[in-house]
């Protein structure tokens, strides 16, 4: 699909409804002792990381694991001795009165599928890598050609999917955005339908030998493409009158700490949000036991959402707005000051608690006065705005942060800041004038009178936030009312998350306001998350919200203000420790604003899954790393002990290295 007049043919829905919280009813599929999809429960899994040859580091890595709630343990058998040796794996978990299913990770070795085949509960293959054809080169397949590789394909895919069949084996069909067969990539592109042809083949075999016990996975790096790949994958079951198969939900390569939490729910939380999703890997680069806390919050999220306030349905079929769940398109919206339009989206912080407001203060989010030039510096992330409420203002603020009030305090201070108002100041309001002006907004505030009157303002900002706890729902509801009455006004999203634990704003705030990021809708960001008493504290935790506003803005790929890495979680293949890795190289080029290096422990993670990344730092040997500029090779056989500085030196001839100082 290369255009929204393509894609906006595809007005059948993924899911049941976009206002009502309706979870996706999938076949059941049989995986050892733990079912997955129909009315199960939403499943959380893992992977191990320590070398499948090393089988009691396995198994003890397994149990910690399991005991984390790890359902499904997923590990590497890259070749035949890996495959073989899942058996004394399976046989040691037994042992000790683990009956936890065990997944055979699949790659290049048809071979060590169909032996694991006949020892694990479920084997995961990768459609890019498993039998077809992958030079990482362009290549034009004629029609007939096409034919001739899936031909092929099929010749080597149906022995797995007949022993799987016979002993009872599930499967997983798990596509990568970045390991795209050739043949796929020169038919479809790097996109999100490539992604789901590239599934479809193999399960149209399955189909064929009357095979179901399967999975399908739709991983990418970057949240979007893997939002609107799963969002396609659905529909094209239907649309083909395919059985609806589970779904294993995950943002592949997410990386570590905040920002992977941050790109996981974004990704997972989105589709989970619209009751796709019937099993959860968070890929963080941390000991695999710390993903399934992270998983476990994710699902639990859902355990009550039916019972959500309703909201007035949208009826998507005949519908005049230009949108599809399956490309992204920003929302059109004037520009409003620094507000919509081709600005990047603004993020506001929320000081209106903060009492006896100091210069220092300001650190928070990112502002700083340097006494010895009596000036303001501010680093890559610095608010653009604050909000004071009903608090005047202490001192001249910085040039580059601006200041919203309540309506009744900006009457006494109009000419430094703007004005926050309610639905009733607005309406009566007669001294506005030209100025910038915010209006609170809920999804029941929208009547005809609302919409007169604002239609025809170009000053107005919206700040948009809801009490339903299907909120991303509700939240993209106004944006469809809005693209329908023709507003093109800008929006703030605003979010309070009353005093909940900053690791589940973390991941409720990815999920509400990254989600409608992702579709394109959102012209800044505003979260909230009650009110310490302890001054201290509150700083600090504005300083997490701001945070996690640029970090939530840089994952939707909106606003790029600090150095991104897309790096693999590890597993058996690594070929050095990722980890350690990632911190060395974070450490020497964190200052490198938007750029993406991606890490990754082994070829298979290599070239493909850091598709998105503008460099590459591969595993390539033991003590031997392979440098990449985007998916093209440029060094090999670097020693590790050499490979972050040959690593910076390819950035520098690109022009894109900086020296680190005290501003960045």
């Amino acid at each position: 699909m290369s255009s929204i007049a393509e894609t906006t043919l595809y007005r059948k829905l993924y899911t049941q409804s976009l206002t009502e919280f309706k979870r996706r009813q999938s076949i059941e599929v049989n995986i050892g002792n733990v079912p997955l999809g129909g009315k199960q429960p939403i499943r959380v899994q893992s992977m191990t990381t320590v070398d499948t040859m090393d089988t009691e580091g396995s198994i003890a890595q397994a149990i910690r694991m399991i005991d984390a709630g790890c359902e499904y343990v997923r590990i590497t058998a890259p070749s035949i001795k890996e495959a073989q040796n899942l058996q004394n794996i399976k046989e040691g978990l037994r042992a000790k009165g683990y009956q936890t299913p065990l997944v055979a990770d699949i790659h290049f070795t048809p071979n060590a599928a169909e032996l694991a085949a006949g020892i694990v509960e479920k084997v995961r293959v990768n459609p890019g890598n498993y039998a077809d054809k992958k030079k990482f080169e362009i290549i034009e397949y004629t029609d007939e050609q096409y034919q001739e590789e899936l031909q092929r394909i099929r010749e080597r895919f149906e022995p797995l999917v007949k022993l799987c069949k016979a002993n009872k084996t599930a499967m997983r069909i798990g596509t990568n955005h970045g390991s795209l067969s050739d043949r796929i990539m020169s038919r479809y592109g790097d996109t999100p339908l490539g992604m789901v042809e590239s599934a479809l083949e193999f399960l149209r075999i399955c189909e064929d030998l009357a095979y179901y016990d399967i999975v399908i996975s739709m991983k990418a790096s970057n949240p979007q493409v893997m939002v609107q790949a799963y969002r396609l994958l659905v529909q094209k079951l239907d649309e083909e009158g395919l059985k609806p198969y589970p779904l294993h939900l995950g943002v592949t390569e997410a990386g570590e700490g905040e920002d992977g939490r941050i790109k996981s729910a974004m990704g997972i939380g989105a589709l989970l949000e619209d009751g796709l999703g019937d099993t959860v890997r968070v890929s963080l680069t941390e000991e695999p036991e710390a993903e399934m806390p992270v998983g476990k919050k994710l699902v639990d999220r859902y355990l009550d959402r039916a019972n959500h306030s309703s909201i007035t349905p949208f009826d998507w079929q005949n519908a005049s707005i230009e949108y599809s769940p399956y490309a992204y398109q920003k929302r059109t919206t004037k520009e409003v000051s620094n507000f919509g339009h081709d600005n990047v989206p603004r993020v506001i912080a929320d000081y209106s608690t903060v009492n006896h407001l100091q210069v220092d203060d300001l650190k928070s989010v990112g502002h700083y006065y340097l006494p010895e030039l009596d000036k303001w510096g501010m680093n890559d992330l610095g608010a653009d705005y604050i909000y004071l409420g009903k608090q005047l203002i202490p001192f001249m603020m910085p040039n580059g942060l601006k200041v919203i009030q309540d309506y009744s305090t900006w009457q006494k201070e109009k000419e430094q800041s703007y004005p926050a108002l309610t639905i009733d100041e607005y309406m009566t309001a007669a001294d506005l004038g030209d100025t910038l002006r915010f209006l609170y907004v809920q999804w029941s505030d929208f009547s005809e009178d609302l919409i007169k009157s604002i239609k025809n303002d170009h000053h107005l900002v919206l700040i948009l936030s809801t009490d339903n706890s299907h909120a991303m729902a509700e939240l993209r509801r106004v944006f469809f009312e809005l693209m329908e009455q023709g507003l093109e006004l800008p929006v703030v999203v605003k979010r309070d998350y009353a005093k909940e634990n900053i690791e589940l704003v973390q991941l409720y705030a990815s999920t509400d306001v990254g989600g409608l990021l992702i579709d394109g809708w959102g012209d800044g960001i505003m979260l909230s998350n009650g009110q310490p008493e302890n001054k201290e504290e509150l700083l600090e935790q504005i300083n997490q919200l701001n945070n996690l506003s640029f970090g939530i803005l840089q994952a939707a790929r909106t606003r790029m203000t600090k150095t991104e890495y897309i790096s693999c979680p590890s597993c058996g293949r690594t070929l050095f420790d990722l980890q350690e890795t990632t911190a060395m190289i974070r450490k020497r080029t964190d200052h490198l604003k938007g750029v993406k290096i991606g890490i990754m422990g082994c070829i298979v993670n290599g070239p493909g899954e850091m598709a998105d990344a503008d460099y590459g730092y591969v595993g390539s040997g033991k003590g031997k790393i392979t440098l990449y500029r985007s998916k093209t090779v440029v060094k090999r056989g670097v020693p590790s002990e050499h490979a972050v500085d040959e690593l910076i030196e390819l950035i520098r001839e690109d022009g894109r290295w900086l020296e680190r100082t005290s501003e960045n």
